[in-house]
């Protein structure tokens, strides 16, 4: 929404990113703190309703990008000014950040409890089990969170072996390269089959059923704003290197951040240069 003012748009895409991370992350603790939320489904899908509730409230104002990977790859083929992708990118993290912050204070007693429970102590190997409910990690830790027993670092090190970095980029890459994809289809005006009003909802059942398949492997980011900004959070919260870098280097940088963004630009493309044109010449009358 290019027309709007730049402080409303930036104002809402903080909303809008608030929203995703408060109940997307939200889901996350939950789930690793305290087991309610069992199996991926049932995680997946409330991150799929907090981007439905997300652009249903800010879609109109900034186009509800709430993601820094679809900012980047809309502007790079000439759908969004470039010029307001710095201001975008910075209200999409403050947003995440915000909500971190929200997270964090009432979900405090139980990420320590947690922590007790493992016997490992924040900031230390080991707590990324508590780590994850911010920050992403490949292989996804959840499985050992979620276990009665001690962390155990040798059983750590060989799970981490599963995914290696260029693997976990491959996977983030098709993963975005989807997602990009169908918001760019289903928000076309010139695609007749497309659900109209209905998108966020469709988009928010993309992401759910991505999280289905990918999260057991990289925790399914598919969003720099939604990894970097609460592992920020986390890295000052007293997580320290356990957060930033993270136990896997560059990972945080190469996975969380490029990867999202080669693929939204991927996803784009293909719609761009393939499918939007074939959509476009289908509705071209004969003889024209």
């Amino acid at each position: 929404m290019s027309d709007r003012p730049l402080s409303a748009c930036c104002v809402a895409e903080v909303l809008g990113t608030f929203l995703l991370i408060f109940f997307g992350c939200g889901a996350v603790h939950v789930a690793v703190l305290m087991g309610d939320l069992q199996g991926l489904w049932q995680v997946g899908i409330v991150w799929g309703i907090s981007i439905m509730l997300a652009i249903y409230v800010v879609g109109s104002i900034s186009g509800a990008h709430i993601n820094p990977a679809i900012t980047c790859g809309l502007a790079t083929w000439g759908l969004f000014p470039w010029a307001r992708v710095p201001a975008y990118v910075l209200s999409q993290l403050a947003g995440a950040i915000l909500a971190a912050a929200v997270l964090f204070t009432v979900f405090q007693p139980y990420l320590a409890a947690k922590e007790k429970q493992k016997g490992v102590v924040r900031g230390q190997p080991g707590s990324e089990l508590t780590a994850m409910c911010y920050g992403e990690y490949f292989p996804n830790p959840g499985g050992m969170a979620g276990t009665p027993d001690l962390y155990d670092a040798t059983a750590h090190a060989e799970h981490n072996k599963l995914v290696t970095e260029p693997i976990a980029c491959l996977i983030e890459i098709i993963g975005t390269a989807i997602l990009a994809l169908v918001v760019i289809a289903v928000t076309d005006s010139k695609n007749q089959a497309g659900p109209g009003n209905f998108a966020p909802v469709f988009i928010g059942l993309t992401v759910a059923a991505l999280i289905c398949v990918i999260a057991p492997l990289t925790q399914a980011c598919f969003n720099p704003a939604r990894d970097f900004g609460p592992r920020l959070f986390a890295y000052f919260a007293g997580w320290g290197s356990i957060a930033l870098p993270g136990a896997q280097g560059t990972g945080f940088i190469t996975v969380y951040i490029i990867s999202p963004i080669v693929g939204s630009v991927l996803g784009i493309g293909i719609y761009q240069l393939m499918l939007g044109r074939w959509v476009a010449e289908s509705e071209t009358p004969a003889g024209n």
